[in-house]
């Protein structure tokens, strides 16, 4: 239950970075945020320590905590070796997925298309970590795995971020599917190009990303 609300308070604190409350270089105040949350300072530290592992804040000893955006440059080299390491997971996949796992990749398409006809992004959102987690663990390389959880774990709010620029929930899903019909053919090299596409954030789409994240660097 305790770290459910960490995780909401962290997502919480990620809404108030992304539109701007907290500005870049702005100090956190654990005994404020525990007030205004009304909450211990247990879950705050938690959530803090999850910001951390994204990268939105940073820890300084003795002097507390401070909200860092990452510039353009580093977003885009995290999602480009996210993208790389993504492909290699579905390139093995392919060759190593189960019928069962398959399946269940199916499944939550279905849950991730109705998320788009709800235009929910938060449930789209949910589905689609579940979609990636799988695909991570059907590489049947458990340390690519760790990896992909890792720098998963360090874009997740820029990812649900981009999930809200219109049109991408859709094209999202596209994609998804493109992934799931490779893996289902055992198209190693598709699978592959299927899911770095997927991933990418090039181009248009990365200014629309840094668009989004304006307010907060304003």
């Amino acid at each position: 239950m305790e770290q459910r609300r960490a995780d909401s308070i962290a997502e919480a604190l990620e809404e108030q970075i992304f539109d701007g409350t907290f500005a870049d270089g702005d100090r956190l105040d654990e005994i404020r945020l525990a007030e205004h949350f009304g909450v211990s300072r247990t879950p705050i530290r938690e959530a803090f320590l999850r910001l951390t592992q994204s990268g939105l804040v940073e820890q300084i000893p003795r002097r507390g905590v401070f909200v860092r955006q990452p510039g353009p440059v580093e977003l885009m080299e995290m999602f480009e070796v996210m993208a790389e390491l993504e492909a290699a997971s579905a390139r093995l996949a392919a060759r190593r997925i189960s019928d069962a796992a398959l399946e269940e990749l199916k499944q939550t398409n279905v849950r991730c298309d109705a998320a788009v006809h709800a235009q929910d992004a938060d449930a789209y959102y949910r589905e689609n970590e579940r979609f990636h987690h799988m695909l991570y663990r059907q590489s049947g390389n458990g340390f690519l795995e760790q990896e992909c959880l890792r720098l998963h774990r360090r874009l997740k709010p820029f990812r649900r971020v981009q999930l809200r620029l219109r049109g991408r929930m859709a094209q999202s899903m596209a994609e998804h599917e493109a992934i799931v019909a490779a893996l289902a053919k055992g198209d190693s090299a598709g699978a592959a190009d299927a899911v770095r596409q997927h991933v990418a954030v090039q181009g248009e789409r990365f200014q629309d990303l840094m668009a989004s994240l304006k307010p907060a660097a304003e």
